[in-house]
């Protein structure tokens, strides 16, 4: 038998994830993960293990509407569009895989990413809602003004060293992010911020939520929400926003083999009628059918 080269390929995934279930992005013992459940599925159809490199690494409970991910494959007949689809008949219900293409072998899911965006949702409205609780922090506790949270946000923009909205346990050796956009806008009851840099410290946009918050509803100035990230006062950022509000929306390449609309905005963004119901006495009757009169 005549000796055959190995042939190597590389294959990128575009991935959904609905975060509630997970322990975060990366492998870790005991643990459920994003990652070991997708290496898992990829193994069971190759007959051995592969790493998967993601864009970012997510929290225990944050969502990805579109994290990028890849993988190598040496001699394997399979056709890199099709890994979408295998993938998704063999992941559990809160995995999707959106698309998958080949990349060239210098491409890379983390290091050829120029920058990450996040969107973090609040609900404001005081009647909880089960239907957005999973995707959103429901802040009531005090009215939210948008407009102070957007003027906090202004001066983030351009490279800066955020120590103080970095969690302790990361592997980064600085603390330096070029944040490229920062906006906060409202619709109904939903107040969303999203942040967008080349790069996102362990722990960074949770933190910093926490203390836009307290901007907006007027418990901490603007002047010394300022001075607290340009001094470091990393002792003074307490609290961080709860996981489930943040989604990692999207990942920006300066070539990325996907088609726009299958990265670029995929998680919908909640709406709910301002509606005040009537008093009884000005509910019309419910007209029933003729068909369905009785005879």
């Amino acid at each position: 038998m005549s000796w055959q080269p190995e042939l190597t390929s590389r294959v990128a995934l575009v991935i959904q994830y609905l975060g509630t279930h997970f322990h975060g992005w990366q492998r870790q013992p005991q643990q459920r993960t994003v990652q070991e459940e997708i290496e898992t599925a990829i193994a069971s159809v190759l007959g051995y293990s592969v790493v998967i490199h993601g864009a970012g690494r997510t929290d225990a409970g944050v969502h990805a509407a579109a994290q990028v991910a890849h993988f190598n494959l040496v001699n394997c007949p399979i056709p890199a569009h099709r890994w979408a689809a295998i993938l998704n008949s063999r992941l559990p219900e809160d995995i999707l895989i959106r698309t998958s293409a080949e990349v060239s072998l210098d491409w890379h899911a983390r290091f050829s990413a120029k920058w990450r965006r996040y969107r973090y949702t609040l609900y404001t409205d005081p009647r909880p809602n089960l239907f957005v609780k999973a995707f959103s922090w429901h802040y009531y506790h005090a009215p939210l003004d948008e407009s102070l949270i957007q003027a906090a946000l202004k001066p983030l923009l351009g490279s800066h060293h955020l120590a103080a909205f970095h969690r302790a346990g990361s592997s980064r050796a600085h603390s330096w992010v070029e944040v490229q956009a920062a906006e906060c806008h409202r619709q109904g009851s939903f107040v969303q911020i999203e942040l967008q840099a080349d790069g996102f410290l362990y722990g960074m946009v949770r933190l910093l939520l926490g203390l836009l918050v307290q901007v907006g509803s007027g418990q901490r100035s603007l002047a010394n929400f300022t001075e607290i990230w340009q001094q470091e006062r990393r002792a003074e950022v307490k609290y961080a926003a709860p996981a489930a509000g943040l989604c990692l929306l999207r990942v920006g390449y300066p070539e990325f083999p996907f088609p726009t609309e299958a990265w670029y905005d995929t998680q919908p963004q909640f709406f709910l009628p301002d509606v005040t119901v009537p008093p009884p006495s000005r509910i019309p009757a419910v007209l029933s059918h003729p068909a369905a009169a009785p005879t």
